[in-house]
């Protein structure tokens, strides 16, 4: 029992001392692992939740310039952060981004709690967001877990519980401060994320340049391609969007804020209409907008988009539709309470979704 376990603390402190040793030759230069800041890192933290490094730079980069600090950010009107978040997705997270920093900004005076536990308290925090500020801004020795940790550990230890299991979530996190280095906290932690995202990469790993091959299981094994094991997801939900454009001669147009719970709250979209199936002309009457603007029904709807749109989001399908109907009416004559009154050339101020702004960018209307 006793060389059993010193063994596996031998191959535990094996991966930690490897893998800092090669984050130091190899890692990449970003702005957030030059700082002990905890706003940049925060910030960075938020952005990079279900977000590649090098789509989420770039946002860092422009938050960071217009909001400098916390204060700055909690001063901006939401619409304004949705804004400049159009193209991330998630959208609740920069709702939650500028719920905290309001919080932040007034409630604790601008300064960030500066524990694992008090950090966990924050809106759109969760224990991988905490331990990462924790560790990297104060060296809290708590450890890191994000899908490129489960899979150096998964792959390195030949662990087939399912990450995303009960029991996988217990025997991982167990694994993870297993091999903590506390003296150097954020070191680790970087380095085993870094490891995870350029080196034991989901497809086709580097294992051939990866100094833990002759103890990686997976490498031994040939498992490489089974683990990290997951357990399937539930089944994809389709959804069928029609937008309809009303656009009078005067080139207006009317666009509404989604307020429901669901996907893209608080974005803004053209009128919609949700079906059970793909839609046809006369169906899309069955906007409430028709009787309302009491629209006559030899109207034409003219379908813009020669193709369904598939829009893939992480639980369900949009096949979304845009309809356009143009009509000689003054839309501020009628009672439009939860619409809003637009020029085509203003509407790029709102924050739209991603499949509204690409549709906005292919079909430009003209003057």
């Amino acid at each position: 029992m006793i060389i059993f376990k010193t063994l596996i603390i031998s191959l535990s402190q094996l991966l930690s001392d490897e893998i800092k040793i090669w984050y130091k030759n190899n890692k990449r230069d970003l702005p957030w692992r030059n700082t002990k800041n905890p706003y940049k890192i925060w910030l960075s933290e938020i952005i990079l939740q279900q977000t590649q490094v090098k789509q989420g730079l770039p946002y860092y980069n422009k938050f960071l310039k217009a909001y400098a600090d916390v204060h700055k950010l909690a001063n901006a009107e939401e619409d304004e952060i949705l804004k400049m978040w159009q193209g991330l997705g998630y959208y609740s997270r920069a709702r939650n981004l500028h719920f905290t920093a309001k919080y932040i900004s007034k409630e604790c005076k601008g300064k960030f709690p500066k524990t694992y536990k008090e950090l966990l308290k924050l809106k759109g925090v969760g224990e991988y967001t905490a331990a990462a500020i924790a560790s990297f801004a104060y060296d809290e020795p708590v450890a890191v877990l994000d899908g490129n940790v489960y899979r150096v550990l998964s792959r390195y230890f030949g662990i087939d519980t399912p990450v995303n299991s009960t029991e996988g979530a217990k025997i991982f996190k167990s694994k993870a401060y297993e091999i903590l280095d506390e003296n150097k906290p954020a070191l680790h932690n970087q380095a085993m994320m870094e490891y995870g995202a350029l080196l034991c990469k989901p497809k086709s790993p580097d294992c051939m340049f990866c100094s833990l091959n002759p103890s990686c299981v997976a490498f031994q094994q040939n498992k490489t391609k089974s683990l990290p094991v997951k357990l399937k997801k539930l089944k994809r939900k389709k959804r069928f969007f029609n937008y309809i454009i009303f656009q009078s001669s005067d080139k207006e147009m009317l666009i509404k804020q989604r307020l429901g719970k669901d996907i893209w709250q608080k974005l803004y979209e053209f009128p919609l209409l949700e079906t059970q199936k793909p839609a046809n002309p006369r169906t899309v009457f069955d906007h409430e907008l028709f009787k309302k603007l009491n629209l006559p029904t030899q109207i034409k709807p003219t379908k813009i988009n020669s193709k369904t749109n598939k829009h893939v989001l992480t639980h369900q399908d949009i096949y979304a539709d845009f309809w356009l109907i143009e009509c000689s009416i003054d839309f501020k004559k009628f009672n439009l309470k939860d619409y809003e009154v637009v020029n085509y050339k203003s509407i790029r101020k709102f924050a739209v979704s991603i499949l509204i702004d690409k549709f906005l960018n292919n079909h430009i209307l003209e003057d």
